[in-house]
């Protein structure tokens, strides 16, 4: 749904999300007829309008670095993820978003390379996930990474190894996020 043809209110996000940084800016909707248009973030979120995102999986040897997302998240709070999920500002190419939201998230630069793109639609809440996702792959060792990393948008990080990841999510489902959860069940191929 188009920004100017949408007669649905907008949901409120939670009072915790208002120190979410980027809840209003504008992203890369997407219409198959049409192609692609800007949207508020929140707005394609809260009416389903599948748009274009990026992830990225930084590992060191076969550990991949996880991020809980901070508690001011608009949705998907406190919850485990891959190392970076975002979305590029309308104009911005995934690559360049990739690059900025790894330093704006976690403060460290790091040479990335796409490896494909990933499509899929989840409910978060009272919102959607309905997402084209750009994904990348990089390098980082452990202590090349301090607490560097952004409070307002990580809460905490871990590395695992995609057996301990998996293992997690099988025994306790609801601590990671509902895409990275996809990720591991349906495109571990295309990550490993």
């Amino acid at each position: 749904m188009r920004n100017d043809q949408s007669a649905a209110p907008v949901t409120t996000p939670p009072a915790s999300a208002l120190l979410d940084i980027g809840l209003h800016e504008k992203i890369i909707a997407i219409d198959p007829d049409k192609g692609p248009y800007p949207i508020d973030k929140l707005e394609a979120h809260v009416h389903n309008v599948p748009h274009v995102a990026i992830s990225i999986f930084l590992f060191d040897n076969q550990h991949l670095l996880l991020q809980q997302r901070a508690s001011t998240k608009y949705h998907s709070a406190g919850l485990w993820a891959n190392t970076v999920c975002s979305h590029p500002r309308w104009n911005e190419t995934p690559d360049a978003c990739a690059e900025r939201r790894l330093m704006e998230e976690l403060g460290v630069p790091a040479s990335l390379n796409g490896f494909g793109q990933i499509d899929y639609a989840a409910k978060v809440g009272d919102l959607y996930e309905n997402e084209s996702v750009h994904c990348f792959v990089g390098q980082l060792q452990h202590r090349s990474l301090a607490d560097n990393f952004n409070p307002i948008e990580v809460a905490a990080i871990e590395w695992l190894t995609i057996p301990q990841i998996l293992q997690q999510i099988e025994s306790q489902p609801a601590r990671f996020t509902e895409w990275f959860k996809i990720y591991m069940a349906t495109h571990r191929d295309m990550i490993e």
